[in-house]
């Protein structure tokens, strides 16, 4: 099987593990200040804070922006049910924005319409949460305009995007949102086993969230309430969780790092032969926007049914038949069981339905061979005409 996603461990990743598990420290040592510095330097953000997921990444961060009971948070209904599930943590609402046709990423235009029509009903999100799905940047100078004459605050999900650019600057950087988060699952572009990141260039929030991942316990005497007791002094201030970061983790991601541009190249040269070799078959390739540099954590064709072509069911299990581990990336999360017990229906968001019924991930990792990826053009021929 040529699975869609696969982590690249090497020797180098191993002896790193292996060094923190002789060391003094497994848990909150010095590979996680190391890891979250590494991350903030590339992305060129003032504060990087590590974490055990980017589900954990994306609760802090609504938490630290104060969601809660009576607010909203808008996402895209294309994409992994946390860019939701986030909200409803907080005792918030969710609601969502159609996609983009071309990107398949939260619309600009979708986004303001929606937005106009939320303000003559008093029912604006306190937050919106764009989803950097594949790795393609979201247009996010427009939503930042649009965050500035409506109030919200942005979240970018950047799962998919670490090592990705938007107008020539790091996705992660923050200039145009308050908080970005990132994943190191292992089908992701680096990876840690599990766990997350989240940046911001504001100290206030970057304070909030280290405590809201630390049980909201603080050693810190200016965030008492009283003076220590003594030299072993803590305070809880917050409810918060148990969200951090282990060394081991950061000492992957931290080696991990170190390759990052060279696994963005190849994912790039592997989307341009990708491009070539589907050439006149019935399928639509990714468009890349011109303002962005995609992380190209995924490769999603859309499988147009025909005269002489199989169903896009028909195509994605004769691939799965044939050795080629394809996935469907995502689900509208508003088509979900528990979302429609909340009220949402089919129907509602168009272009995100009409892109489940065609959306088709390929294979695509660092380590992906030309020779596996011809084999998966192979399969595909076969499977559309089958």
């Amino acid at each position: 099987m040529i699975p869609y996603g696969r982590q690249d461990i090497r020797q180098e990743d191993v002896d790193a593990v292996v060094e923190v598990l002789r060391s003094d420290f497994l848990t909150q040592g010095p590979a996680v200040p190391q890891f979250e510095q590494a991350v903030a330097e590339y992305c060129g953000v003032e504060h990087a804070l590590a974490v055990n997921s980017a589900t954990s990444a994306l609760h802090i961060a609504c938490l630290a922006l104060g969601l809660g009971p009576g607010d909203w948070l808008w996402t895209s209904p294309i994409t992994f049910v946390a860019s939701a599930n986030c909200a409803l943590y907080c005792g918030a609402q969710v609601d969502f924005v159609d996609i983009d046709p071309r990107t398949y990423n939260l619309c600009p235009v979708a986004l303001e319409r929606k937005l106009v029509e939320a303000e003559r009903a008093g029912r604006l999100p306190k937050v919106v949460v764009p989803v950097h799905l594949c790795g393609q940047p979201c247009d996010l100078a427009s939503m930042h305009a649009l965050s500035q004459r409506f109030g919200f605050k942005i979240v970018e999900d950047a799962s998919h995007a670490i090592g990705g650019r938007y107008k020539g600057e790091p996705i992660g950087n923050c200039r145009y949102s308050d908080i970005t988060v990132f994943s190191f699952h292992p089908v992701k572009i680096i990876t840690t086993a599990e766990g997350g990141m989240v940046t911001t260039n504001d100290r206030p929030l970057a304070d909030k969230m280290a405590l809201l991942r630390t049980h909201g316990i603080t050693r810190d005497a200016a965030q008492m309430t009283h003076a220590p007791d003594g030299p072993w002094y803590y305070q809880q201030i917050e409810l918060g969780f148990n969200y951090r970061m282990t060394d081991l983790q950061a000492a992957l991601g931290l080696s991990q790092m170190r390759r990052l541009d060279s696994y963005i190249e190849r994912r790039h040269q592997l989307a341009r032969r990708y491009d070539a070799l589907l050439e006149g078959l019935p399928v639509t390739t990714p468009w890349q926007h011109p303002d962005g540099h995609s992380g190209l954590h995924l490769y999603v064709v859309r499988v147009k049914a025909g005269p002489g072509t199989g169903t896009h069911k028909q195509v994605f299990e004769a691939l799965r038949a044939n050795g080629i581990g394809v996935n469907l990336h995502y689900i509208p999360v508003h088509t979900q069981p528990y979302y429609q017990r909340l009220g949402f229906v089919e129907g509602q968001f168009p272009e995100a339905e009409r892109y489940y019924a065609e959306a088709i991930s390929l294979p695509m990792y660092a380590t992906l061979t030309d020779e596996q990826q011809s084999e998966v053009v192979r399969a595909l021929q076969g499977a559309l005409s089958s």
